[in-house]
Protein backbone atom coordinates (compact mmCIF):
# COMPACT_ATOMS: atom_id res chain seq x y z
CA UNK A 1 0.00 0.00 0.00
CA UNK A 2 1.41 3.60 -0.82
CA UNK A 3 0.90 6.33 1.09
CA UNK A 4 0.98 9.83 -0.32
CA UNK A 5 1.02 12.72 1.82
CA UNK A 6 0.44 16.16 0.02
CA UNK A 7 2.83 14.64 -2.77
CA UNK A 8 3.89 12.48 -5.52
CA UNK A 9 3.90 8.48 -4.70
CA UNK A 10 6.69 6.79 -3.61
CA UNK A 11 8.32 4.80 -6.50
CA UNK A 12 8.78 1.79 -4.58
CA UNK A 13 4.31 1.09 -4.42
CA UNK A 14 3.61 -2.08 -3.41
CA UNK A 15 1.72 -3.38 -6.14
CA UNK A 16 0.75 -6.69 -4.10
CA UNK A 17 -2.61 -4.29 -2.51
CA UNK A 18 -4.08 -2.30 -5.52
CA UNK A 19 -4.53 0.22 -3.49
CA UNK A 20 -3.01 3.16 -2.53
CA UNK A 21 -3.88 6.09 0.49
CA UNK A 22 -3.69 9.84 -0.15
CA UNK A 23 -4.35 12.99 2.30
CA UNK A 24 -5.05 15.37 -1.31
CA UNK A 25 -8.07 17.15 -0.22
CA UNK A 26 -8.36 17.97 -4.28
CA UNK A 27 -8.11 14.38 -5.16
CA UNK A 28 -11.51 13.61 -2.93
CA UNK A 29 -13.93 12.46 -4.77
CA UNK A 30 -17.24 14.01 -3.44
CA UNK A 31 -19.69 12.18 -5.07
CA UNK A 32 -18.28 9.36 -3.95
CA UNK A 33 -18.25 10.14 -0.56
CA UNK A 34 -21.95 11.19 -0.87
CA UNK A 35 -22.89 7.81 -2.46
CA UNK A 36 -21.09 6.09 0.76
CA UNK A 37 -22.61 8.11 3.37
CA UNK A 38 -26.13 8.90 1.99
CA UNK A 39 -27.23 5.93 1.50
CA UNK A 40 -24.73 3.22 3.36
CA UNK A 41 -23.69 4.92 6.61
CA UNK A 42 -25.78 4.88 9.65
CA UNK A 43 -24.13 7.88 11.03
CA UNK A 44 -24.61 10.16 8.16
CA UNK A 45 -27.68 9.81 6.52
CA UNK A 46 -29.56 12.86 8.10
CA UNK A 47 -27.01 15.39 5.83
CA UNK A 48 -28.05 16.85 2.97
CA UNK A 49 -25.71 17.11 0.08
CA UNK A 50 -25.10 20.80 0.96
CA UNK A 51 -24.14 19.72 4.73
CA UNK A 52 -21.55 17.44 3.61
CA UNK A 53 -19.98 20.01 1.00
CA UNK A 54 -19.55 22.32 4.07
CA UNK A 55 -18.36 19.57 6.20
CA UNK A 56 -15.44 18.77 3.44
CA UNK A 57 -14.44 21.97 2.81
CA UNK A 58 -14.39 22.41 6.91
CA UNK A 59 -12.19 19.51 7.35
CA UNK A 60 -8.56 19.74 8.62
CA UNK A 61 -7.58 17.03 7.26
CA UNK A 62 -9.04 14.38 4.76
CA UNK A 63 -7.49 11.03 3.90
CA UNK A 64 -8.93 8.77 0.95
CA UNK A 65 -7.99 5.52 -0.18
CA UNK A 66 -7.81 5.01 -4.07
CA UNK A 67 -7.60 1.42 -6.25
CA UNK A 68 -4.91 2.37 -8.00
CA UNK A 69 -6.19 0.41 -11.18
CA UNK A 70 -8.70 2.69 -11.68
CA UNK A 71 -8.14 5.52 -8.97
CA UNK A 72 -11.53 5.02 -8.15
CA UNK A 73 -11.97 5.94 -4.07
CA UNK A 74 -13.29 3.24 -2.34
CA UNK A 75 -12.61 4.53 1.50
CA UNK A 76 -12.59 7.83 3.01
CA UNK A 77 -11.51 9.39 6.60
CA UNK A 78 -12.19 13.15 7.57
CA UNK A 79 -11.08 14.99 10.66
CA UNK A 80 -11.58 18.40 12.64
CA UNK A 81 -9.21 20.10 14.49
CA UNK A 82 -8.39 22.93 16.43
CA UNK A 83 -4.49 22.49 14.57
CA UNK A 84 -2.96 22.35 17.74
CA UNK A 85 -4.24 20.23 20.21
CA UNK A 86 -7.50 18.12 19.60
CA UNK A 87 -9.08 16.41 16.76
CA UNK A 88 -12.29 14.36 16.15
CA UNK A 89 -12.18 11.89 13.79
CA UNK A 90 -15.19 11.58 11.55
CA UNK A 91 -16.72 9.53 8.46
CA UNK A 92 -14.26 6.67 8.21
CA UNK A 93 -15.86 3.96 5.79
CA UNK A 94 -14.34 1.29 3.07
CA UNK A 95 -16.38 0.28 0.75
CA UNK A 96 -18.25 -3.44 1.15
CA UNK A 97 -15.96 -4.91 -1.63
CA UNK A 98 -12.79 -3.72 -0.28
CA UNK A 99 -13.38 -4.46 2.86
CA UNK A 100 -10.70 -6.78 4.49
CA UNK A 101 -7.68 -5.52 2.74
CA UNK A 102 -6.20 -3.39 5.66
CA UNK A 103 -7.92 -0.06 3.95
CA UNK A 104 -9.59 0.69 7.27
CA UNK A 105 -6.49 -0.01 9.39
CA UNK A 106 -4.51 2.15 7.34
CA UNK A 107 -6.89 5.38 6.90
CA UNK A 108 -7.06 5.28 10.69
CA UNK A 109 -3.26 4.82 10.73
CA UNK A 110 -2.51 7.45 8.21
CA UNK A 111 -4.40 10.37 9.83
CA UNK A 112 -4.20 10.06 13.38
CA UNK A 113 -0.71 8.49 13.99
CA UNK A 114 0.78 9.93 10.47
CA UNK A 115 1.78 13.82 10.41
CA UNK A 116 0.52 17.29 11.93
CA UNK A 117 -1.83 15.46 14.32
CA UNK A 118 -0.27 12.13 15.68
CA UNK A 119 0.24 13.50 19.37
CA UNK A 120 -3.34 15.35 19.28
CA UNK A 121 -6.08 14.29 21.48
CA UNK A 122 -8.12 12.45 19.19
CA UNK A 123 -11.97 12.02 19.56
CA UNK A 124 -14.98 10.07 18.02
CA UNK A 125 -18.57 9.12 18.10
CA UNK A 126 -18.87 4.70 16.64
CA UNK A 127 -21.56 2.56 17.18
CA UNK A 128 -19.46 -0.32 15.73
CA UNK A 129 -15.47 -0.84 14.94
CA UNK A 130 -14.44 -0.51 18.40
CA UNK A 131 -11.46 -3.45 17.99
CA UNK A 132 -9.84 -1.42 15.07
CA UNK A 133 -10.19 2.16 16.81
CA UNK A 134 -8.92 0.61 19.90
CA UNK A 135 -5.98 -0.65 18.32
CA UNK A 136 -4.90 3.33 17.86
CA UNK A 137 -5.31 4.45 21.24
CA UNK A 138 -9.32 4.88 21.65
CA UNK A 139 -10.72 3.86 24.29
CA UNK A 140 -14.15 5.18 26.42
CA UNK A 141 -13.80 8.78 28.23
CA UNK A 142 -12.52 9.18 31.56
CA UNK A 143 -15.17 10.85 34.29
CA UNK A 144 -13.06 14.68 32.54
CA UNK A 145 -15.23 14.01 29.41
CA UNK A 146 -18.38 15.30 28.96
CA UNK A 147 -21.15 15.89 25.79
CA UNK A 148 -23.66 17.84 24.64
CA UNK A 149 -25.62 16.01 22.51
CA UNK A 150 -26.58 17.93 18.82
CA UNK A 151 -30.03 17.98 17.43
CA UNK A 152 -30.24 17.52 14.05
CA UNK A 153 -27.41 14.78 14.08
CA UNK A 154 -28.58 13.02 17.47
CA UNK A 155 -31.93 12.43 16.11
CA UNK A 156 -30.02 10.14 13.33
CA UNK A 157 -31.91 9.38 9.87
CA UNK A 158 -35.45 9.74 9.72
CA UNK A 159 -37.48 6.75 9.28
CA UNK A 160 -40.18 6.31 6.39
Amino acid sequence: MTITQNGPADPADDAETGYEVDDDPARVDRDAVWAFLSSDAYWGRWRERTDLEHQLDASWRVVGAYRRADGAMVGFARAVSDGRSFAYLADVYVLPETRGSGLGKELVRVIVEEGPGRDFRWMLHTSDAHGLYAKFGFAAPDTSYMERPGGRAARGPSVT
